[in-house]
């Protein structure tokens, strides 16, 4: 600590060397009577050094006077050797300056084992990230149930449109037509012309299916006049009564729909009354045909079956191409909803899956491995690995112990390995030429094109060792594909022993990222003496 004196006030600072970014605390104390006023300035900068905290002003009386502490957290960003310079402070409107401090900022060392570093990005918000599992489950669910719903009503309107439509004779399905048409109550929700639309269609319906005139496609006087040939040319017995009557509720329908006329309520009974007695009478006038014998009445019966079956099984396929067309439409809108507001490789990962993703959510396990012992913690349990298959043998003639521990290949999307190993004769153990030996080791596995990058490292316990790191290409030798991994290792020597670790994955994944960053920082190692 600096400490100087200057007059009523002191200055001092909590350290003169300090890390880049980081915090240094300047301490100004001035003793004053009960009576006197003190000011402290309100500061942005010091000097070259950034004011990042002003903090209240601490008061502590000593008998009839008063000791005011007022602190400065202060910080650079750059390296180098600054001053802090001297501070105007007014004691009953006097000025008195502080001494000015010499201060120095190092940089930080760089460590990407314990803390990767990378290019700074924009501000982005946080990522929520699929926890929630149960709000996606009822998400799914949902969208089931809707297709479900939508089978379903499709599956009762075409039910009811089958029995409307299959009927014995035209009669019997213009009568059943005409009694669900009351029971919808169009004409009591104010939906006149709606009514009249399906009125005046159940009666042209039975005459161009009972009397095989073209009604639906005639205008009203085009279907009068067909209607008064068909009697004669069929010797059917109609009264012109029968003919006005239908001809007057056809026009009354006209001017309903087309000039917006709305006729009174007993006029609407009054035309529905008509359009059933029009069409009785039509039924009673047409001439009666032989009667079928009883083999034409069960061979047509069999047919009406036939094509009722032939028509339930047309629309249970369009029930089922609705329902599915339903839930490929809610599953589309809500995948394109996730890829546009989460982006489409979170999509991925969480519908379609990511090997990486689920070693990071799985459940993690802690262990210790080998001698002196490595405690680290993994996404899965390390497997014991025989080292005769991965050594040369000039190599394993000068260990007396070595014990490997694995998950994975390094074909595999993620590989971890930790090893330790004592030499048979005293040795000098360089840790950079240990390096050496482990990445020919993974030349000899497969790997291609290795670019190491070297520095010092040290553990959380003050362990000191080295840090290989960069990428290679990993030839798979079954299929001759190659990919690009990403690895780091940790070395450290130990009392005629070695103790490393090995992680390394396919480069520019996320996932394993952080993964490895989870492990480096749980690796606690066993000091060989203890």
């Amino acid at each position: 600590m600096i400490f100087a004196q200057h007059k009523q006030v002191e200055t001092s600072i909590d350290t003169t060397k300090n890390k880049i970014g980081a915090e240094f605390k300047l301490t100004l104390k001035t003793v004053v009577s009960s009576k006197s006023k003190v000011e402290f300035p309100k500061l942005k900068n010091i000097g070259p050094l950034e004011v990042i905290e002003s903090y209240p002003i601490d008061t502590v009386k000593k008998n009839d006077t008063y000791e005011l502490v007022k602190k400065y957290g202060l910080t650079q960003f750059d390296s180098g050797r600054y001053t802090i310079p001297s501070i105007k402070i007014l004691i009953d409107k006097k000025p008195f300056y502080t001494d000015s401090l010499k201060v120095e900022v190092a940089p930080v060392k760089v460590d990407t084992l314990q803390q990767k570093m990378y290019d700074i990005k924009d501000i982005s918000s946080v990522d929520e990230g699929i926890g929630n599992w149960w709000i996606y489950t009822l998400i799914v669910l949902a969208i089931l149930g809707i297709g479900a719903f939508v089978y379903w009503y499709v599956k009762k309107r075409q039910l009811k449109k089958i029995e409307e439509e299959v009927y014995k004779t035209p009669i019997e399905k213009a009568t059943s037509l005409l009694n669900n048409l009351e029971k919808k109550e169009l004409v009591q929700k104010g939906e006149v012309k709606e009514y009249y639309s399906e009125l005046t269609d159940i009666a042209r319906n039975y005459i161009e299916e009972a009397i095989h005139i073209p009604a639906m496609e005639s205008t009203t006087s085009e279907l009068i006049t067909a209607i008064r040939e068909a009697s004669t040319k069929k010797k059917m017995t109609l009264t012109p009564e029968t003919v006005e009557n239908l001809e007057r509720v056809l026009r009354q329908a006209d001017l309903v729909k087309f000039a917006k006329s709305k006729p009174l309520d007993f006029e609407i009974t009054e035309d529905r009354n008509k359009i059933q007695k029009v069409i009785l009478t039509l039924d009673n006038a047409i001439p009666t045909e032989v009667p079928e014998d009883i083999e034409d009445q069960l061979l047509n019966e069999a047919q009406r079956q036939k094509q009722i079956q032939a028509q339930l099984r047309k629309k249970r396929n369009a029930r089922i191409g609705y329902s599915v067309a339903a839930v490929i439409l809610l599953l589309f809108v809500t995948t394109t909803y996730f890829v546009v507001t989460k982006g489409f490789n979170y999509v991925k990962d969480n519908i379609i899956g990511h090997p990486s993703k689920e070693l990071l959510e799985g459940e993690w396990v802690k262990s210790a491995y080998g001698n002196p012992a490595v405690l680290i913690e993994t996404p899965k349990v390390l497997k014991r690995m025989d080292t005769q298959k991965v050594l040369p043998k000039e190599a394993m003639a000068l260990i007396k112990e070595m014990q490997l521990f694995a998950y994975g290949s390094m074909i595999d999307n993620f590989y971890v390995t930790v090893s330790t190993s004592k030499f048979k004769q005293p040795t000098e153990i360089d840790l950079s030429k240990a390096l050496e030996g482990t990445i020919k080791i993974m030349e000899s596995q497969g790997g291609q094109n290795i670019i190491v990058k070297q520095e010092d490292f040290q553990t959380n316990e003050g362990i000191q060792g080295i840090k290989g790191y960069g990428t290679m290409t990993v030839l798979n030798p079954a299929t001759k594909t190659s990919t690009k991994a990403y690895y780091e290792l940790l070395l450290f020597k130990q009392d005629q022993g070695l103790q490393q670790i090995m992680i390394l994955h396919e480069e520019g994944d996320t996932y394993a990222n952080e993964i490895t960053t989870r492990i480096l920082n749980s690796v606690e190692l066993q000091r060989a003496n203890n």
